[in-house]
């Protein structure tokens, strides 16, 4: 009889971010918002 046993471990490392990567965050963000309040404002009118 033979008994096979494999073990595997994950590492999960946070990554850093960029200041790049955090001005285009915050952008992508802020057009969000503004789309989100414009259709609010589109929906209330009709």
């Amino acid at each position: 009889m033979t008994l096979n046993i494999f073990f595997l471990s994950i590492t999960i490392k946070r990554r850093e971010i960029t200041l790049e990567e955090a001005l285009h965050q915050e952008q992508v963000k802020k057009i969000y918002e503004e789309n989100k309040d414009r259709q609010i404002s589109n929906h209330r009118f009709m």
